[in-house]
C-alpha cells in the first residue's frame, strides 16, 4: 500500500507503515513542495528542462534529504526509452539508459517523468527504478529490468517487489491503432476512432508473466491533477519532471541495533 501526505511540507508518495521502515527507501513525487518558478513550479527534478539548474538543485536535494539519502549519492539515468539497464556502483549519471539496478547501500536510483511509468523494485539485496513509456513497455522494459534485479540481487522473480507511480492512466492516455496493435487487448480499449491505452496494466500484466507476485501501484494520473503531477501531453511538452526514486538503506550491525533497543 502506498499513502500520500498532501498537507507535508514536502508531499511525496511512500509506502504504508510496517514497510517504510524496510530496508528500502522509496518515494514518488508530486510537482509540490519545492522552489521551481512557472511553468516549472514547483518541484521540479528534471535537468532537462529549462527550469534554473539552482531551483532544480534545490529540489533534488530537499527529495533525498526527506529520505535519509546524501544529496552527493544520486545516481540518474538518461532516458532514451530503450531497454538498457544500468548496473551502478555509485554516485552519477549514467547515459543511454532507461533503468539503474544496485546492491550498493546508502546510493539513490531515481527515474524523471512526466507521463511515462516510473517503477521501482525491492529485493533484499538489490533494488532497481526503471523509466518505462509506452515504447519501453511495448519492448518489455518491465520484465527486463525484474530480471536485472534478480539477477544482481540472486533472487527470483517472487521475491520481489514492484511499485508503480504516478503516470498517465487509461482515462487521458488516447492512442492511435498503430501504438495500440503493440499492447495485448486487455491494456486497450476502444474510443471511437482511436484508443485508450492502460500502461500500468500492460507493465503488471508483462510483469506477472515474469514471475512477480507483488505489484503495488499508486493509482494516481499525471494527467488529470494539474495541481500535482507535470504531465508532458497535457502541458505540451512545457513542464516540469516527478521522480520515482529507490535506495537500500545499509544494513545495522549487531551492536548498532543493541544500542536501538
Amino acid at each position: 500500500m502506498w499513502t500520500f501526505d498532501a498537507v507535508a511540507t514536502l508531499p511525496l508518495w511512500r509506502p504504508a507503515p510496517p514497510r517504510d521502515a524496510g530496508h528500502a527507501a522509496l518515494a514518488f513525487t508530486t510537482r509540490a513542495g519545492g522552489v521551481s518558478d512557472p511553468p516549472y513550479d514547483r518541484l521540479n527534478l528534471g535537468r532537462s528542462t529549462s527550469d534554473r539548474p539552482a531551483a532544480v538543485a534545490e529540489n533534488r536535494r530537499r527529495v533525498l534529504l526527506a529520505l535519509g539519502i546524501a544529496p552527493e549519492r544520486l545516481a540518474t539515468a538518461g532516458q532514451v526509452h530503450g531497454l538498457t539497464v544500468a548496473r551502478v556502483t555509485g554516485p552519477g549519471h549514467f547515459d543511454a539508459c532507461d533503468a539503474l539496478v544496485t546492491t550498493l547501500p546508502g546510493v539513490a536510483l531515481a527515474v524523471a517523468g512526466a507521463d511515462c511509468l516510473p517503477i521501482l523494485y525491492v529485493s533484499p539485496r538489490a533494488v532497481a527504478a526503471a523509466h518505462s513509456g509506452w515504447r519501453g513497455t511495448a519492448a518489455g522494459m518491465p520484465a527486463v529490468a525484474l530480471r536485472a534485479v534478480c539477477g544482481a540481487g540472486g533472487v527470483a522473480a517472487s521475491e520481489v517487489e514492484v511499485h508503480f507511480g504516478p503516470c498517465i492512466r487509461a482515462c487521458c492516455y488516447e492512442v492511435g491503432g498503430e501504438v495500440a496493435r503493440q499492447f495485448p487487448p486487455a491494456a486497450v480499449a476502444r474510443a471511437g476512432d482511436s484508443w485508450r491505452l492502460d500502461l500500468a496494466h500492460a507493465a503488471r500484466l508483462a510483469l506477472l508473466e515474469g514471475g512477480a507476485r507483488v505489484i503495488e501501484d499508486t493509482g494516481a494520473c499525471t494527467a488529470c491533477r494539474r495541481d500535482l503531477y507535470y504531465s508532458h501531453r497535457r502541458d505540451h511538452g512545457l513542464t516540469g519532471r516527478q521522480w520515482g526514486v529507490i535506495a537500500l538503506r545499509p544494513q545495522r550491525t549487531a551492536r548498532e541495533g543493541e544500542r536501538a533497543v
